[in-house]
């Protein structure tokens, strides 16, 4: 019979931290006493402790809901554990595992690890073991989590980011995105973040997670238009040893990585639409199938997605699927480029000298009142990262010259399209003709900078 206890305190155990804090663990093992001992010392620990007194038991609530972590009785009637260990990580998805044996050898160990096992403890042991067995456990797994988002954010990110959590400003519009900001943030609904290259969608997204309930689990930035077509499955939602060349091991996809925390898909309108068919899929079951497995995963994440182009054209011209949309536009927040936004522009001009002059480790140099006033008049094609940029280059050529944004010199409103085909023009210059490092320069998918030039806005 399964048994399940929530942590209603901390006690002793606050040496363990808050790694175990919101760990979900499920116990196998058919002694009673061993479960009733592991669920004692982990309860009060742990978000939450199941059990199960069997391995067909234990399979149902792994396909049912998400555990963190496994402990896993080696010897039970049926089957042993390091081989049902090894079947269910050659057919899919399998938490992090401790096998757990009264009877220990080489052998046996050699085989855990093979199996897949984090761990191995020889019975009898005491709770300080289990305890230090499961935390090293977890701090393994979410360092390799944090490694492979780390990675991916290197290879797919065109800008670091120097205001991670914070939307500067105090413009009626930054004021009244703060807001809803934060009445959306402790709800589940999925939230479509929209507006031009540069304005903080990234930063918006952010903030949602931090205010949510979700903030203590990972947030998983993913740029949909970075990902090659043929590795989007992949990325997102893992593959298995063998399931295509080159598959030399198994790998959990962008999806498992944020579990119990926050994944934002920016440039969601760059997704393939085989992809976009398998995100619905994972939007309406919330379970995932890595790529070569036939198990799917149950997943448990909050949903953020950001793009920069017209969706409703995209789904009219067939690029997007119109019942994706419908599912993903739960609650909508636009986000104003930054020349809607007042005198905000004067406050992040002064924010990025400070933060860029450290860590770039320069001296500031002054923003003289012609080259403020030059600011607020100036459109920000590239909005704040444009502002960004310009203010690293001061720093760099120690300071605002010739180059410094000002207002067009002509007589009739320049144009959006003219205003992103001149940025475009100018990236492409400073890159040498190179259109994906200028595409990383302006923060914006290789795709726009062709449609773009060829006279489109999609």
């Amino acid at each position: 019979m399964t048994t399940q206890a929530r942590a209603v305190e901390r006690g002793p155990a606050a040496d363990f931290g808050e790694v175990l804090a919101q760990a979900s663990v499920l116990v196998v093992d058919d002694e009673p006493g061993m479960r009733h001992f592991l669920q004692r010392t982990l309860a009060s620990r742990c978000r939450s402790v199941e059990t199960a007194p069997d391995t067909a038991q234990a399979a149902e609530m792994l396909a049912t809901g998400h555990h963190d972590v496994v402990i896993l009785d080696n010897v039970m009637d049926g089957r042993r554990g390091v081989e049902w260990l090894a079947a269910q990580r050659a057919s899919g998805y399998f938490p992090p595992s401790i096998l757990i044996t009264a009877y220990a050898d080489l052998e046996t160990a050699i085989q855990a690890l093979q199996a897949g096992a984090s761990d191995f403890l020889l019975k009898p042991f005491r709770s300080n073991q289990i305890l230090n067995a499961v935390t090293r456990c977890l701090e393994r797994a979410r360092l390799e989590r944090e490694n492979h988002v780390l990675r991916h954010e290197l290879r797919t990110s065109s800008d670091h980011i120097l205001l991670r959590n914070q939307l500067i400003g105090e413009s009626p519009a930054i004021k009244a995105i703060r807001d809803m900001i934060g009445r959306v943030a402790p709800l589940p609904s999925s939230v479509l973040l929209t507006g031009q290259s540069g304005t903080g969608k990234e930063v918006a997204a952010r903030m949602i997670h931090e205010l949510s309930p979700r903030a203590a689990r990972p947030f998983v930035p993913v740029n949909c238009a970075a990902i090659p077509p043929d590795m989007v499955e992949t990325e997102l939602f893992g593959h298995m040893k063998g399931a295509f060349t080159g598959a030399h091991q198994s790998r959990e996809g962008l999806f498992l990585h944020a579990r119990g925390g926050t994944l934002f898909l920016d440039e969601i309108g760059e997704l393939p639409l085989p992809a976009q068919a398998k995100l619905l899929r994972v939007l309406e079951d919330r379970r995932i199938r890595p790529l070569g497995s036939e198990r799917e995963v149950p997943v448990d994440v909050r949903l953020v997605f950001a793009t920069n182009s017209d969706l409703n054209r995209a789904v009219a011209e067939g690029r997007f699927r119109a019942d994706l949309l419908y599912r993903i536009n739960v609650m909508s927040i636009h986000m104003p480029p930054l020349c809607d936004r007042g005198e905000d522009v004067q406050d992040l001009a002064t924010l990025f000298m400070e933060k860029l002059s450290r860590q770039l480790g320069m001296p500031a140099v002054p923003i003289p009142p012609a080259v403020r006033a030059g600011f607020a008049a100036y459109r920000w094609p590239g909005n704040v990262r444009e502002l960004r940029n310009t203010i690293e280059r001061a720093l760099i050529l120690g300071g605002f010259g010739a180059e410094t944004p000002a207002p067009p010199a002509a007589t009739q409103p320049e144009t959006l399209a003219a205003m992103e085909r001149r940025a475009i023009l100018a990236a492409l210059a400073a890159c040498d003709g190179d259109r994906e490092a200028a595409a990383a320069r302006l923060g914006i998918s290789r795709k726009t900078i062709d449609r773009r030039l060829q006279g489109g806005n999609g």
